[in-house]
């Protein structure tokens, strides 16, 4: 049996996609005992986060192994194979123990050298474990890479290379300015009470935040994230419990909001932040709608200048609105879109682009200034001839200036929790995990990084010997074992040839024989174990059994029993 892993993460694939192929609780069950019933599989494990979704198999061929558990992906993920293909990628073997061994470490994170991944590896182990999907192969990889992690972070500075989700999301919405300067006063709203919006409350107490406000489902999770926070001795903050409903209300008044939770759609949609933005107080005011001016500034949500007037072709009352694919009347009435630009034309199928294209064109030279625009529109047309669809984009472009964000929102949840449509909303900045992804791909590695994928390297030379050397030992055991069977018999074959011999000098006998064996085995036996561990090794267990004709089930029977024995020993819980 050999490893294979087959997967997808944010350095294979859109999170367009990463978000569509999220696979939910019972989804990852299912999908695990799935793979266990499937042939080439005879373990399975199911590695999922919020930006990657692997599963890691036992399996028996390679091809059939790759196919199935592709499919099985693609089943469960409800992303269908044809489109999820080619953003999979596969490793086996060593190469497959060297990807979740860096996993672990945090090198292959969007933020490098994060920690949260080892507690995200340890409850893939221990839903493997519930689920009895787990055998030693994937017990003592997962637990070796626990291990390798917790090495990496303690030997070296890994931690000054990288940090949570959450504080780099924060830096993000901060730009450019220190968070524990930019935070403090602010007042929170966290949505959902889970790993993740926990370690989120954490951090903003943490950095100074004057209030913190936790909304869940579960109002229990939420009113003692709220009482752990209030009564820590180390954090200066007032936090308490809402329930869900009171969201909107708390959104008027909150200067930021995270999100991370496991609802299957939106929780904050774009038009309830273009309402709580229109209802939200000046800092320091009474909330309202009706007579408090907006902190986001006048004109800037709901009602606000209309910036097809400022792009021509889709100025109020002209005959060539007709002739656009975009409902201008539900066009957000904001000052930085543009009906011409590549904000206008996100998510928007292919035959609409063209319609739209066709429209730019026609009335392009009436507008001055807009051929940047007409180009940006045709690039997307190529590319989505290529790819099929439309890429999303954040940044409207920069029609008109922009107000000051008041209203920040970092969104952790894979699916999404926020209409990414709230970045054209005036005044609200938007930062979720396709941001962050695209802010890491420029963030610096600390020198540190190749300390750690030197342990990462001679973990994996160190895991593949003794999974080789391993591989072996039943054959070894069983060679043993028919050796004292050959000594038993011929033991009682003496004593039926010499009736007489008293107790000590059978025994003495005995003894004899077997040291005479032991010795003649010894030096052979520990030989073939440090062949086997060496590369290409694995071919030794077939020549032993060769040479002395040991019978494959009683190697086979040797194996089942190990198994046993590990597995009642490591099914108690993940190291």
């Amino acid at each position: 049996m050999s490893l294979l892993v087959v997967g997808l993460s944010h350095r294979s694939a859109p999170v367009s996609v990463l978000e569509r192929a999220a696979l939910s609780a019972d989804a990852q069950v299912k999908l695990l005992q799935d793979a266990v019933a499937a042939e080439p599989a005879a373990e399975a494990a199911v590695l999922a986060t919020c930006n990657r979704i692997e599963l890691y198999a036992d399996v028996d061929k390679f091809h059939a192994g790759v196919a199935e558990l592709s499919t099985l992906l693609a089943q469960h993920s409800g992303v269908g194979l044809e489109e999820l293909t080619p953003y999979l990628y596969v490793h086996y073997e060593d190469r497959a123990v060297h990807h979740l061994f860096s996993v672990a470490c945090g090198l292959d994170s969007m933020v490098v050298g994060e920690g949260q991944i080892l507690g995200q590896i340890k409850d893939s182990l221990a839903k493997a474990q519930d689920l009895h999907t787990a055998g030693r192969l994937l017990n003592d990889l997962f637990q070796q890479a626990l291990r390798v992690g917790k090495r990496a972070h303690s030997e070296t500075g890994i931690d000054r290379a990288g940090q949570s989700l959450v504080t780099f999301g924060l830096e993000q919405l901060a730009s450019g300015t220190a968070v524990d300067a930019w935070a403090p006063g602010k007042k929170a709203l966290v949505i959902g009470a889970g790993s993740m919006s926990s370690l989120a409350a954490a951090t903003l107490a943490r950095v100074g935040v004057g209030e913190i406000v936790i909304a869940n489902r579960t109002s229990d999770r939420a009113e003692r994230l709220a009482e752990i926070l209030n009564d820590a001795d180390d954090l200066d903050v007032a936090a308490r419990a809402v329930p869900m409903d009171a969201v909107p209300g708390e959104l008027t008044r909150a200067d930021l909001v995270v999100s991370c939770t496991g609802a299957t759609g939106l929780v904050l949609t774009a038009s309830e932040v273009a309402e709580a933005v229109a209802a939200g107080p000046v800092a320091g005011s009474p909330a309202g709608v009706g007579g408090a001016p907006s902190r986001f500034g006048p004109g800037a949500a709901l009602g606000g200048t209309n910036a097809r007037s400022l792009t021509g072709p889709a100025a109020a009352g002209s005959a060539d609105d007709e002739n656009c694919p975009l409902d201008l009347n539900a066009v957000p009435a904001t000052a930085g879109f543009s009906v011409l630009g590549e904000a206008a034309v996100a998510g928007m199928a292919t035959t609409e682009l063209e319609q739209h294209a066709a429209w730019v064109d026609n009335g392009i030279a009436r507008v001055p200034g807009a051929a940047d625009e007409a180009d940006a529109i045709a690039a997307l047309a190529a590319a989505a001839a290529t790819v099929g669809r439309i890429p999303e984009r954040r940044r409207p472009e920069p029609v008109a200036p922009q107000p000051a964000p008041g209203l920040f929102l970092l969104d952790l949840a894979m699916p999404r929790d926020i209409d990414a449509a709230v970045h054209r909303i005036p005044g609200v900045r938007l930062v979720d995990i396709e941001s962050l992804a695209d802010a890491s791909a420029d963030a610096p590695m600390a020198a540190d990084v190749d300390q750690v994928r030197r342990i990462v390297a001679d973990e994996v030379a160190a895991f593949g010997a003794a999974l080789r050397a391993a591989h072996i030992t039943p054959t070894v055991v069983a060679l043993r074992t028919m050796a004292a069977d050959v000594v038993a018999g011929e033991i009682a074959r003496l004593e039926g040839r010499l009736p007489g011999l008293d107790d000590k000098h059978r025994s003495e006998i005995t003894q004899t024989v077997k040291r005479v064996v032991d010795k003649l085995l010894h030096a052979p036996t520990v030989r073939v174990k440090q062949l086997a561990a060496e590369p290409g090794g694995a071919g030794y267990a077939d020549a032993l059994r060769t040479l002395f004709d040991l019978d494959q089930e009683t190697v086979d029977a040797v194996s089942r029993a190990e198994d046993s024995t590990e597995k009642n020993s490591k099914n108690r819980g993940p190291a």
